[in-house]
């Protein structure tokens, strides 16, 4: 059994996570706290170079080794080429975080076939791909935890994009379907699944949407960033060693 660390403690000491998408929003955030908790973080990117520079110094600000790879999530051939030098470097990893994704705020008479393809790969393909790459080495050494980055619009009946409901109810499915296959080699596989957040994509939500969210969410205002770091954190630590193939949503209560 894996011995839990102490409350006082960093709660990744000597951990080493993989977060896709960590240049901006939630996966900045998640690197950032990640850090801080003591987990040395590598991190993907395709376009915001400036944001995963910043995103790097933010880590290293903490004394923890910070690794930036520019390659997509569709990209298999890079994805694998990464995750080789990472674990020829570090020796394995230990945390994989989902968080690369994308929305488009469309109703379905408007969508083309290429939207729908675009977030329905990049949310759901695109987690498939990564994992697929990083478990050989999780299967060898018999541990670690992958966190899948969802959200309330795939859990709830919500006026929300449908190829994006549509990807996000994917990741669920996904989620409860490896945390089965996976836990005889002791690896465990969550999704979390936030509520509208002041940054990240819940900027892309219509303001009469924001205010329709915040009539219903019991604590009347939105989620932060730091917030569901913070929670990611906990979820993929040794203090949270019995969930598996669950969706948690963090939502301020809808």
């Amino acid at each position: 059994m894996t011995e839990q660390p102490s409350l006082s403690a960093p709660l990744l000491a000597g951990k080493r996570a993989l977060i896709t998408g960590g240049s901006r929003g939630l996966g900045r955030a998640l690197c950032r706290v990640f850090a801080r908790e003591g987990a040395r973080v590598a991190l993907t990117w395709t376009r915001d170079e400036v944001g995963a520079r910043a995103a790097l110094e933010e880590c290293r600000g903490y004394d923890m080794e910070a690794l930036d790879f520019r390659v997509s999530v569709l990209d298999s051939v890079g994805t694998a080429r990464m995750v080789r030098e990472l674990e020829e470097k570090w020796g394995g990893i230990d945390i994989l975080v989902n968080n690369a994704g994308t929305t488009q705020v469309l109703p379905i008479a408007l969508l083309e076939e290429e939207d729908w393809d675009r977030v329905m790969d990049l949310n759901a393909k695109g987690t498939y791909l990564t994992t697929k790459a990083v478990l050989p080495g999780m299967v060898r050494r018999k541990g670690g935890v992958v966190l899948n980055i969802g959200s309330l619009a795939g859990t709830r009946m919500l006026a929300a994009p449908v190829h994006y409901c549509a990807s996000k109810a994917a990741v669920k499915a996904l989620t409860q379907s490896m945390a089965k296959e996976l836990a005889r080699y002791h690896i465990r596989v969550n999704c979390l699944a936030p509520g509208l957040l002041e940054e990240g994509m819940g900027r892309n939500v219509p303001e009469a949407g924001v205010e329709e969210y915040l009539r219903h969410c019991a604590l009347g205002r939105l989620g932060t960033l730091e917030e569901v770091a913070r929670f990611a954190a906990f979820m993929v630590s040794d203090l949270n060693t019995y969930m598996n193939g669950e969706t948690v949503v963090i939502d301020g209560g809808l």
